[in-house]
């Protein structure tokens, strides 16, 4: 790779990463609002939600993460875009409607072996269900 190529990804990233933070900052500035308060009063708060909760709400914020597990429509175009990917829709057919060995099924089937064999856990300390466990639903296994 060529320093220029590093250069730009580097350029790429850092945009993205700005762009994840005006979102965040947009958030806190709603919520600060809604609840009359000043934001440095929330920007305190958030010093104890590490850096992956806050990704995690930028992402959520744009629409690609579906509350039912997965991604959505928009998600799926975006993670398709952005890397070449393929990602398709899951299979939410209730597995005795699948006919045995369908492509569908075969799909099905792999997912759940992938997904279950995850370390992780099935839900968050607040009692919620993970994203792990929202996707294993979503997927019948």
């Amino acid at each position: 790779m060529n320093p220029f190529s590093v250069y730009r990804q580097f350029l790429e990233e850092t945009a993205l990463l700005e762009s994840q933070f005006d979102i965040i900052e947009e958030m806190v500035e709603t919520i600060a609002e809604k609840n009359g308060v000043d934001s440095d009063v929330i920007w305190e708060d958030f010093e104890s939600v590490d850096d992956y909760e806050l990704l995690e709400a930028a992402i959520d914020a744009k629409g690609h993460k579906s509350s039912t597990g997965g991604l959505t429509q928009k998600g799926r175009d975006h993670y398709n875009r952005k890397t070449g990917g393929n990602l398709k829709a899951p299979v939410t057919t209730a597995p005795s409607k699948l006919k045995k060995g369908s492509k569908a099924a075969n799909r099905r089937k792999s997912f759940c072996a992938r997904m279950s064999g995850v370390k992780g856990p099935m839900k968050k300390p607040n009692g919620k269900p993970s994203r792990k466990a929202l996707a294993l639903r979503k997927w019948n296994c």
